[in-house]
């Protein structure tokens, strides 16, 4: 049945007048060989051949009724070959050649470079080294000059270089920063007309601020959390239709006010690869931008390099200068590096680093040289000087001192800075460079602006983290954003529980002192607990709060001591000694409610290792230190996630327990123990500073949202 032809939103004219091209693969040899992405972690193998097969039916037929589709051979061997919208970047009767940049999908290139080819496309490849992925990263804002270019995870942001030069075309670069939306198409989906659907979150800073200042608010709509897990920006835009995945009513209320026709059409076995809609496809008949008929800009990316030396290695300083260049929202290419051989070697590293603006790459730059960067340009630049027009105020882009000796380049001459300190300015008084603070900085002093015309001598000594400066760098920080951090592990456990994966709890009494219990109960039932492991204490003021109320003799809901309360717990714990055990106390009424009765009831295997401390203990606790170890690595067996909350004792024995590769994430109000742990040097070590019961509850939230 074919579709009867509507209006370009914006425009004037049926469909078919601008009827699209687009290029398609079938799925005959797709699946989930490999993990290069999120998405396909776990997922390996999981796909169903015949519904993957129906569901590419399902799009190619919703398509052909509103475009004009092509095919390219699959090939044997090469599975990710059905996600043709990474095969280039197509404008007019141009197209820029992917580089791949993962060895798996390299495969790919002779085969949409042949396709090509054949079909009398002007094919133009990357440079060698310069990885890009198509209009998987590269999408034309409809109805604007620019082209939008996602970089961080697969393309790399020299290519936006490349693009500028070949199409002729403006190019803003977006940093991607969450893993999961690792091409732009999987969270920015530009529509006919100028209108846009994107999910913030998935950009840094810079970028949101870019989006916004070039797409009017009017225009453009911030998808929810739960569209943009769907991949309802991953969306194909015919013109008059809008072909997804799935969308909620909210985004599929917001396409028809702009005059959209909105098309589901499943495609779940294609995010188990992470992809949909438009990943499986190509625009082919790409028109050139609005006002791309002038000459484009200049090239977006800029570059300088910059050299390091001395036990670069040793003293972690070549980690952290790896830690800032992303961070900053740039990359990097090494032109030389030479290790030191022996401990007592210097290292040495020739870097060339890039950043989407002059700004960026200067607030980058200005990190580099703190931690120890000399510019190694072919000509260097004196320092830039501006004069002061204010009483205590600095002039914009001021360069700020460190503690650290600096110099300064003036007419060809380096010159040592005086009153070398922290947080200062750089004046230059009679020719001499003295530090100064901004509040006495005076009208018409001349004052050091920018990067360019300085170096800094960081001290060399091996393993010394003193040579570092740097503000609240630490890895664990109480003034870090909790819910930040809890999207992604809501996101991840939520993962492991679909793809029936393991995630055990180390708990201490604190999660029910800070009223945490209740929310871990609601992680049981939504079945995100696989095992629970503790002390005597978490079962036992469980137990209490469950028959009094009251935790260590505290009533939880008013905060106020209750009389008597000092009997409590150990009142409870004769109970159960009593019924014989917390399981046996459930089955007989006895414990009615709680995080333990919720265990008990849905089966959820726990171990409480006792200690010299404990009161009674329970019955269930294990005495017998050796036998309670047994128990905790028989239960930690298989896990692919441990969430550590405020037991430092258990918790860093669990630590040791577990081998690499498995996630850790500790929950703890105390830095010091979050440290502790995250030092068991674990990549996947994830501490987070915060109330353990107002993690739980937001993780609690979260979760209950994925599931909708």
């Amino acid at each position: 049945m074919s579709r009867k032809p509507k209006s370009l939103p914006g425009t004037a004219g049926p469909t078919n007048a601008t009827r699209h091209q687009i290029l398609m693969c079938p799925p005959d040899f797709y699946g989930v060989e490999y993990v290069i992405n999120p998405w396909m972690d776990g997922n390996i193998h999981r796909e169903v051949a015949t519904k993957a097969r129906r569901q590419w039916r399902g799009l190619h037929a919703v398509l052909s009724d509103l475009a004009e589709v092509k095919l390219v051979d699959p090939r044997k061997g090469v599975p990710d070959l059905v996600f043709t919208a990474n095969a280039g970047l197509v404008m007019g009767d141009q197209v820029i050649l992917s580089h791949f940049r993962h060895p798996e999908r390299q495969r790919e290139e002779p085969h949409f470079r042949d396709w090509f080819e054949k079909n009398g496309f002007k094919v133009t490849e990357m440079p060698s080294g310069t990885h890009f992925e198509g209009a998987g990263d590269a999408l034309f804002l409809r109805d604007s000059p620019y082209l939008f270019m996602g970089y961080g995870f697969r393309t790399a942001l020299e290519a936006a270089n490349v693009i500028n030069e070949v199409l002729q075309v403006e190019v803003v670069p977006l940093g991607l920063v969450d893993e999961r939306f690792y091409h732009l198409d999987t969270c920015f989906c530009p529509l006919t007309g100028g209108y846009l659907i994107y999910y913030p979150k998935a950009f840094d800073e810079r970028s949101r601020a870019e989006i916004e200042r070039r797409v009017p608010a009017a225009k453009r709509h911030a998808v929810s959390e739960r569209d943009a897990l769907s991949f309802a920006c991953n969306a194909v835009d015919t013109g008059a239709a809008v072909v997804l995945n799935d969308a909620t009513p909210e985004l599929e209320s917001v396409l028809k006010s702009w005059g959209f026709e909105v098309v589901r059409t499943p495609l779940d076995q294609f995010l188990l690869a992470g992809g949909a809609a438009k990943c499986l496809t190509l625009r082919l008949n790409e028109p050139r931008p609005t006002a791309a008929s002038r000459k484009a800009p200049a090239a977006p990316i800029l570059s300088r390099r910059v050299e390091f030396r001395g036990h670069i290695l040793d003293n972690g300083t070549l980690s952290r200068v790896m830690d800032v260049i992303p961070n900053a929202g740039g990359t990097y290419r090494v032109a030389e590096f030479a290790p030191g051989v022996r401990k007592d070697d210097e290292s040495r590293i020739l870097m060339e680093v890039s950043a989407p603006s002059e700004r960026a790459l200067e607030g980058m730059f200005l990190q580099l040289l703190a931690l120890g960067g000399n510019p190694q340009e072919e000509r260097l630049s004196s320092a830039q000087v501006v004069v002061a027009d204010l009483d205590g105020v600095a002039p914009e882009n001021f360069y700020s001192t460190t503690i650290y000796a600096t110099e300064v380049l003036i007419d060809g001459t380096w010159r040592r800075v005086e009153k070398q300190r922290m947080d200062a300015v750089v004046v230059l008084a009679e020719g001499r460079p003295v530090c100064r603070l901004i509040r006495d900085v005076r009208r018409g002093d001349r004052i050091i602006v920018g990067s360019d015309g300085i170096r800094i001598h960081v001290p060399r000594e091996a393993g010394e983290d003193q040579n570092e400066f740097k503000f609240m760098g630490s890895a664990v920080s109480s003034e870090r954003r909790v819910e930040a951090a809890v999207d992604h592990i809501a996101w991840e456990m939520d993962r492991i529980r679909q793809q029936g994966g393991r995630i055990v709890w180390v708990a201490g009494p604190v999660v029910i002192h800070t009223g945490g219990g209740p929310h871990l109960e609601r992680l049981v039932r939504g079945g995100y607990v696989s095992a629970l492991l503790g002390g005597n204490a978490i079962a036992v003021h469980d137990l209490e709060h469950a028959v009094y109320g009251t935790s260590l003799g505290v009533d939880l809901a008013r905060g106020v001591p209750v009389g008597g309360g000092h009997r409590h717990h150990i009142t409870v714990i004769n109970m159960i000694r009593r019924a014989g055990s917390i399981a046996r106390a459930v089955e007989t009424g006895v414990i009615k409610s709680g995080l333990f009765h919720r265990l008990v009831k849905s089966k959820i295997p726990y171990c409480l290792a006792g200690s010299i401390r404990d009161d009674g203990p329970l019955p269930d606790t294990l005495m017998d230190l050796v036998r309670a170890q047994e128990e905790y690595a028989r239960l930690l067996e298989g896990a692919e996630m441990i969430v550590m909350l405020s037991s430092m004792l258990h918790s860093i024995g669990v630590g040791n327990m577990t081998p690499a590769g498995v996630k850790i994430i500790s929950v703890d109000i105390n830095p010091a123990v979050a440290t502790k742990l995250a030092d068991r040097g674990s990549t996947d070590s994830t501490p987070i500073v915060t109330d353990v019961g107002l993690f739980l509850n937001i993780l609690a939230r979260k979760l209950e949202s994925l599931r909708g």
